[in-house]
């Protein structure tokens, strides 16, 4: 029997972290994930590639748009830890993966855990005003074109996820 995966709200604390950790070291993503291997015991799960792939691969695309509802607070200016919640949080709503409302939720709950209250609220503010934007027609899908992506992300070839 093969040992169940991470749950999802686990798997995208898992992408949160990874995205963290490519803002800070210089380390490529194979050798992150196996970091993630030895520490949790686990490799990354499919959702959590296919995440940390959607969003390193339109990483310059979410953070125009996170800047375009940021106001006072250019990126270079947010925490690296608030920064990956909020490209994940925006990637999940942009390729469809998650309802704006379940993004969000746990986009500031992640945020509430890891780092501070004020960082949930900030983390709210920005998501609710794209949220808000997007009723007004502002909003636009990013394309989920992470397949390749995804198995370099894994560090293995293979795209992840529990065989």
């Amino acid at each position: 029997m093969t040992p169940a995966g991470p749950s999802r709200k686990q798997a995208r604390r898992d992408a949160v972290f990874l995205l963290y950790q490519t803002e800070v070291t210089d380390l490529p993503m194979a050798e992150l994930v196996q970091g993630q291997r030895l520490r949790e015991g686990y490799a990354p799960d499919e959702f959590t590639v296919k995440a940390v792939a959607g969003v390193l691969g339109a990483k310059a695309e979410l953070d125009r748009e996170l800047e375009a509802h940021s106001k006072g607070w250019p990126l270079g200016r947010m925490a690296p830890l608030e920064r990956s919640i909020l490209r994940l949080a925006l990637w999940e709503m942009r390729s469809g993966v998650s309802p704006p409302e379940v993004a969000i939720d746990e986009a500031v709950r992640l945020a509430k855990r890891y780092s501070t209250d004020d960082a949930g609220a900030f983390v709210n503010g920005v998501l609710g005003g794209i949220v808000r934007g997007d009723a007004e027609g502002e909003g636009a899908r990013i394309a989920d074109d992470s397949a390749t992506a995804a198995a370099d992300a894994n560090g293995d070839g293979q795209g992840g996820g529990d065989e």
